[in-house]
């Protein structure tokens, strides 16, 4: 497909994924006390399940890490599968820093221009304490959800974040994220996610997000077994990526080398390749794929 064709879908697509009007949760708790430490709850508006409880979803959107991409934006694809007779729990967390300044104030020089991706060690502190939290959260806020059949979900950024909250048990020894055990979960359906974070910056994707969000020269190399999924493998988590053919924001190569790295380590990790379809639809209501993302949630769900 000539670049001008294929950016002109991609942009349509995104259109059409922000065209919905935000939906308002049916509650919304606090993980700590930074502003974007909160979590909204939506409770399930289909039938419960035969002990009258239904699975949880959490969702990690995505945005590059980025400021202007908060969880608003996919609060209708959170009303969706509530729709569809999940309870829902979408997560908010720190993103990067302005422009012209660090996390502590100071001039970021890993801006070239537009917003930070997300804030070192901030996104993944919130990331941790957000899951560690979500339980007891849960159980005050949501009743009508079962944490025994939690799947965790995320797109893009956000798909980035949902592995790397299943893989914190096989962080290194000294990261301040690790876990004993697994955390308890029926699976991880990770949408478009920039899953492999040397393929993602050979091909710049999302303008250099992945060492903006690590920093640049050796922080980077320092930082990236602590943070990027495809070196916590395995896993022993059930784990599916969907992702869509057409997709010139995180492109296919992204997410098979994530499944080729799961391979090489002893783990099958799904992976659905949509036909004509890009970035956004898996998020968008209004797309078909977006029924196929459900779809594969249930499977691990129920």
């Amino acid at each position: 497909m000539p670049d001008d064709v294929a950016a002109a879908r991609a942009a349509a697509e995104e259109e059409s994924a922000f065209s919905h009007p935000p939906v308002d949760p049916d509650a919304i708790a606090s993980y700590g006390d930074h502003p974007d430490q909160v979590i909204d709850f939506y409770a399930p508006r289909g039938e419960a399940g035969p002990d009258g409880l239904a699975p949880l979803v959490v969702v990690l959107h995505g945005g590059a890490w980025r400021a202007p991409y908060d969880r608003r934006h996919v609060t209708p694809f959170a009303d969706f599968m509530a729709r569809r007779g999940f309870a829902v729990a979408n997560v908010e967390y720190r993103r990067g820093a302005d422009v012209t300044q660090g996390a502590g104030g100071a001039a970021d020089s890993r801006a070239g221009g537009g917003p930070v991706a997300g804030r070192w060690p901030d996104t993944f502190d919130d990331v941790a304490a957000a899951l560690d939290a979500l339980p007891a959260l849960v159980r005050e806020t949501l009743p009508q959800a079962d944490p025994r059949r939690t799947v965790l979900t995320g797109h893009s950024a956000g798909g980035h974040l949902a592995l790397w909250a299943a893989a914190r048990h096989v962080l290194p020894a000294d990261a301040p994220w690790r876990i004993a055990r697994p955390v308890p979960l029926r699976g991880v359906v990770a949408l478009a996610p920039i899953a492999d974070f040397t393929v993602a910056d050979k091909l710049d994707v999302c303008g250099g997000a992945a060492r903006q969000l690590l920093g640049t020269g050796v922080e980077f190399a320092e930082r990236q077994p602590y943070a990027d999924p495809a070196l916590l493998l395995p896993t022993g988590i059930a784990t599916t990526l969907v992702q869509g053919r057409a997709d010139i924001v995180v492109p296919q190569a992204v997410a098979e080398s994530y499944a080729d790295a799961a391979a090489k380590a002893g783990e099958v990790v799904g992976l659905t390749l949509l036909e004509d379809v890009g970035h956004f639809p898996l998020i968008d209501p209004a797309a078909d794929a977006c029924a196929v993302v459900v779809e594969e949630i249930a499977q691990l769900a129920w």
